[in-house]
């Protein structure tokens, strides 16, 4: 069993409990918050509408997605950890701590957590959580960078989720991440 002091250092996280273990930890430093009017608020909420679970996927906690983008991973990285950037590309406030333990507010506070690792240009993995779900529910989104060719293949594990919110969320990566910051970087 690792000690407390061991656990300190999020970049050495490494397993499940670890991860929940660093999660609850750090849950309490979650204090960002992006305020939209109430108007702006709505369409945002609109916008990222869940879609119905699909009987198939109703039970599914997980999902893996690869994307590529033309872009190195250094510009992905920047892009993904830079409130700017993030607001840019998405179209929608963000407060992004670009630190291990930092806090984020995306998509105007719709999505909140807070990052756990980094491994500057290759890795970015995050307690992740729509505001929406019940207090204290995070799951894992783990961002790999792989150079390929001209560009970055980027590798989305996002697990840990709650069940039937498989479909949405597949969507939501695609969507509200992968098409604008595609874009972005063109």
């Amino acid at each position: 069993m690792r000690g407390r002091s061991e656990l300190s250092n999020p970049t050495q996280i490494r397993t499940r409990r670890q991860l929940v273990t660093a999660m609850a930890m750090v849950c309490g430093s979650l204090s960002v918050g992006v305020s939209l009017s109430g108007q702006s608020q709505d369409l945002a909420k609109q916008d990222m509408k869940e879609a119905p679970a699909k009987p198939e996927n109703l039970h599914r906690t997980s999902l893996h997605q690869e994307t590529e983008i033309k872009a190195a991973p250094h510009r992905i990285y920047e892009a993904l950890l830079s409130s700017k950037e993030f607001a840019t590309f998405s179209g929608m406030p963000a407060e992004i701590d670009p630190k291990v333990g930092g806090a984020f507010s995306m998509f105007g506070g719709l999505i909140v957590g807070v990052t756990v690792e980094l491994v500057p240009d290759k890795r970015i993995v995050q307690a992740w959580r729509p505001a929406a779900w019940e207090p204290g529910v995070f799951s894992s989104a783990r961002f790999e960078l792989k150079p390929q060719g001209g560009g970055t293949v980027v590798v989305l594990d996002h697990t840990g989720f709650p069940e039937g919110k498989f479909d949405s969320l597949d969507f939501g990566w695609h969507s509200h991440y992968w098409e604008p910051l595609k874009k972005f970087l063109a």
